[in-house]
């Protein structure tokens, strides 16, 4: 397998649903009540419920794992912000950019940036990645 070259990119979108917050919230016992409690949330800076971040960055992982750098992608580091909240019924889009490949190992230094379709930008920042099978 090949690595990427710098400047290349890939994206992936995901409609946040409902189902996936539940699904989530099933799988790591996270059930704040920004997620789900209607009234509760409406209370707050977001004015409404919010998915968990672990489905933001969810794609983020796919993203990595599955698009590019691709199968037998790990994170080495990441580190990000979360800038805006994502609601039920959005979709948000992640991209990443290569910023850099290691001269002699499949390490690969990537930009993040996750959109709502609205365009706001939701998380960015930056990962490291180490591609298995490519060294």
């Amino acid at each position: 397998m090949a690595l990427p070259q710098v400047g290349q990119k890939a994206a992936r979108s995901l409609k946040v649903t409902a189902d996936h917050v539940e699904q989530f919230a099933q799988m790591t016992g996270d059930r704040n009540p920004l997620h789900f409690d209607e009234g509760f949330a409406a209370r707050t800076k977001f004015g409404g419920l919010v998915v968990q971040g672990g489905l933001t960055t969810g794609l983020v992982h796919a993203l990595v794992a599955m698009d590019m750098p691709g199968p037998g992608t790990v994170f080495l580091s990441q580190d990000w912000k979360f800038t805006a909240p994502v609601h039920p019924g959005d979709t948000i889009t992640a991209v990443a950019e290569v910023m850099s490949v290691h001269p002699t190992k499949p390490v690969t230094q990537l930009r993040v940036r996750v959109t709502r379709d609205d365009g706001a930008v939701v998380l960015e920042g930056e990962a490291w990645c180490y591609t298995m099978g490519a060294d």
